[in-house]
């Protein structure tokens, strides 16, 4: 019986497992939300700024419209980033946008993160098991996804809204610690085959710890970026500075010292932004750095954009990690901990 039950999961491509739903399915949602929330936040941003800039006109008014219309559909998105990531097949990738979307409405991103994952499972689970496949898998899908919405998406957004504010709360109390340990947690999740974006939404991570996970994933990417310039050059630059550091994931594998220069940089940044420089950034951009810039396009939709935020973000976001990051790879070069090639990606 246990084998049978086996064959039909792997048949089916169901794999009950962390790395499948905190690796695949965590980094497809972190795409949905990059192809929705992210990217609509960048347009309303420019649509906002341009009208004050230049007065509001049709042009920024339409940005605004267009990126707001964006946000309002990440659920749909996330659902079928989510069903997308688990190998779903048409018709249950199809019917995830709406379990997504009821999920994101009864429990946010993490609500549409459970709904969807629930909906596609079960909808994979009965997919072309019977001849009436287009009326049965869809409504599979939507209805146990449905369930998984209402039962479980209320409670999951709690616990990750209430684990968001006490970590907010603490680094408002803390700041110097919280820092380190936020800009460092962060930053690392950001390096690792998660989704540290994904992260930061769910537990809507903003405030003085939005500011600090903002510097944590900055640290490791434009430090990732310039400390390996001599062996990436060009390309390895900007895939790792306003790609990401992930890139890097196998080359820590192999030798784990060449993740310790930009973490050292994120612990510096982090309790620079939270006690000196009073850096904040929204939920949706404290997960992401330099990542399409999209770190930076938070801070200054939380922060306004002036000179003064600029030249916080010019220093904390760039110019810190990328100098703090050289200077501790080289003492670790000195030190024979890492070698020639440790960190040549194979762009």
């Amino acid at each position: 019986m246990e084998q049978k039950k086996q064959g039909f999961l792997k048949r089916k491509n169901i794999e009950f497992s962390a790395k499948r739903y905190f690796n695949d399915a965590l980094s497809a949602m972190a795409l949905g939300l990059f192809a929705s929330l992210l990217i609509g936040l960048i347009i309303k941003t420019i649509g906002e700024q341009s009208g004050i800039l230049l007065g509001e006109n049709t042009v920024s008014a339409f940005l605004v419209e267009s990126g707001a219309t964006a946000m309002s559909m990440a659920g749909a998105a996330i659902g079928a980033a989510v069903a997308y990531g688990l190998q779903a097949p048409p018709l249950v990738l199809f019917s995830s946008i709406i379990t997504g979307f009821m999920g994101n409405a009864a429990g946010g991103p993490a609500g549409a993160f459970l709904a969807a994952a629930i909906g596609a499972e079960f909808g994979k689970a009965v997919s072309k098991e019977t001849k009436v496949d287009i009326i049965v898998t869809p409504a599979t899908t939507i209805l146990t996804g449905a369930v998984g919405a209402a039962v479980f998406g209320p409670v999951v957004s709690a616990l990750m809204n209430g684990l968001g504010a006490v970590i907010m709360s603490a680094t408002e109390l803390r700041p110097f610690i919280m820092g380190i340990i936020v800009s460092v947690v962060v930053g690392l999740v950001l390096t690792a085959p998660i989704s540290s974006a994904a992260l930061c939404i769910m537990l809507s991570l903003s405030g003085l710890a939005g500011g600090a996970a903002t510097a944590g994933c900055c640290a490791q990417m434009i430090g990732f970026a310039v400390m390996t310039y001599k062996e990436n050059g060009v390309g390895g630059l900007f895939a790792q500075g306003i790609g990401t550091s992930m890139l890097q994931v196998s080359n820590i594998i192999k030798n784990p010292w060449i993740l310790l220069p930009p973490t050292l940089a994120g612990a510096i940044t982090g309790p620079l932004a939270t006690c000196v420089f009073h850096m904040t950034n929204v939920a949706a951009g404290s997960g992401m750095g330099t990542s399409g810039l999209v770190g930076q396009i938070g801070t200054f939709t939380d922060m306004g954009f002036t000179l003064s935020t600029l030249g916080s973000v010019a220093l904390l976001h760039f110019l810190l990690p990328a100098v703090l990051s050289v200077v501790f790879y080289q003492t670790l070069y000195k030190m024979g901990k890492i070698k020639e090639g440790d960190c040549k990606l194979a762009l």
